[in-house]
C-alpha cells in the first residue's frame, strides 16, 4: 500500500466519523465517561498505595532490650556498682542494635533508653507527671528499647519475630492490627479499581462496535461496489479502524483534561487557608507533575488501543468482505 493510498483511507475514515457525527458524539461521550471514571479509579488507587506506604513507614516495632539483673536496687547500690551495671547494658544495647541493622525489611532505628521513655511519659501525663517523679530514682520503670520502622509492611510481622529471635531483646510489640487494616483497604482499591476498569473497558468496545457497525450498515453498497473492483480486505477494513481509534483518541484526550482539571483542584483545595484540617493529607497525595505524562499516555493509549479493538471486532462481525 502506497502512501498515497494510506493517506486516502485515513482521510475516509475522518469523514466516516464526521458523517456519522451524532453517533460519533455519542460514542466520544461515553467513552470519555468511562476513560474518566478508568483515570479517578486509578488515581484512588495510587494514592491509596502512596497513604499505605507512608502510615506503613510509620508503624513501629518497639524492641525491649532486656535488664540487667542485679541483687541490689538502683538505689542502693555505689557508684562504682552502677557504672558496671550501664557497662554491660551498653555492651548489650550494641549488640542488640548491631543485630537490629543486620536484620532484613529495617528502615529506621531510633534508640529510647530508660531516663527517655520516662521523660516521655511524663511530658505526655502533663499536669499529672508528678505522680512518676518518685519514680525516677529508681531508674528501672521503663526498660530502654529500640523503635524500629519496616520497608514493607506487608513482612512486619516476620521482622517482629526476626528481631525477638535477637540475643539480648527481651519482647517486641508491633502495631499488627493497624498494618493488616492498612493492607486491607490496599487490597480492596486495587481489586475494585481492577474490576471497574474491566467492567468500563468491556462497556467501551461496546460502545465502539455499535458505532462502527451503523458505519458499516449505512455504507454496504459502497462496500459491495469496492469488492466488485477488486479492493482488498485491508483496504475497506483501514477506514473504519481509523474511525474508531480518532473516537478513542479524543475521547482520551477530554478525559485527560476533565481528570487533570479536577485533580489540580483537589490539590489546591487540600492545601488553601479554608482546608486546613485536609492540609496534611495532601502531602501525601501524589503529586500532579509526577504523573501528568503517564495519565496523558496510559488515557491516549487506552482510547487508541479500546477504539481500534471496538472497531476490530465490529468489522470481524458484521462486516462480511
Amino acid at each position: 500500500m502506497t502512501f498515497s493510498s494510506f493517506r486516502y483511507l485515513c482521510k475516509q475514515g475522518f469523514k466516516n466519523m464526521v458523517g456519522n457525527r451524532l453517533m460519533s458524539v455519542a460514542s466520544i461521550g461515553v467513552l470519555t465517561a468511562c476513560i474518566a471514571i478508568i483515570g479517578v479509579a486509578s488515581l484512588l488507587s495510587l494514592n491509596v498505595n502512596s497513604f499505605v506506604t507512608f502510615l506503613g513507614g510509620k508503624s513501629e516495632i518497639v524492641v525491649y532490650v532486656k535488664d540487667i539483673e542485679t541483687d541490689i536496687a538502683w538505689q542502693d547500690m555505689t557508684e562504682e556498682e552502677r557504672t558496671g551495671v550501664d557497662t554491660r547494658l551498653a555492651e548489650r544495647v550494641m549488640a542488640v542494635e548491631n543485630g537490629i541493622n543486620a536484620t532484613p525489611n529495617i528502615n529506621t532505628v531510633k534508640y529510647v533508653s530508660k531516663q527517655d521513655a520516662l521523660n516521655e511519659q511524663m511530658e505526655q501525663m502533663g499536669d499529672y507527671s508528678y505522680l512518676l517523679e518518685d519514680f525516677a530514682a529508681q531508674r528501672d520503670i521503663y526498660p530502654a528499647s529500640f523503635r524500629v520502622t519496616v520497608k514493607d509492611l506487608e513482612l512486619i510481622g516476620q521482622t517482629a519475630e526476626d528481631l525477638t529471635a535477637i540475643d539480648g531483646v527481651d519482647f517486641c510489640v508491633t502495631s499488627q492490627s493497624l498494618s493488616n487494616v492498612l493492607l486491607n483497604l490496599r487490597l480492596g482499591v486495587n481489586v475494585a479499581s481492577i474490576g471497574l476498569v474491566a467492567v468500563l473497558v468491556l462497556v467501551s468496545l461496546v460502545v465502539i462496535a455499535n458505532t462502527i457497525r451503523l458505519t458499516v450498515f449505512a455504507r454496504r453498497k459502497e462496500i459491495n461496489i469496492m469488492k466488485f473492483v477488486g479492493a482488498t480486505n485491508a483496504f475497506i477494513r483501514l477506514p473504519f479502524l481509523v474511525e474508531g481509534m480518532l473516537v478513542g483518541l479524543i475521547s482520551a484526550v477530554l478525559a485527560f483534561g476533565i481528570i487533570s482539571g479536577g485533580y489540580v483542584a483537589l490539590l489546591n483545595y487540600l492545601t488553601s487557608e479554608g482546608a486546613n484540617v485536609m492540609g496534611v493529607l495532601s502531602f501525601q497525595l501524589v503529586a500532579y507533575n509526577k504523573i501528568w505524562y503517564m495519565l496523558l499516555g496510559g488515557f491516549v493509549l487506552s482510547g487508541v488501543v479500546v477504539g481500534g479493538l471496538g472497531s476490530a471486532t465490529s468489522i470481524r462481525k458484521h462486516l462480511k468482505v
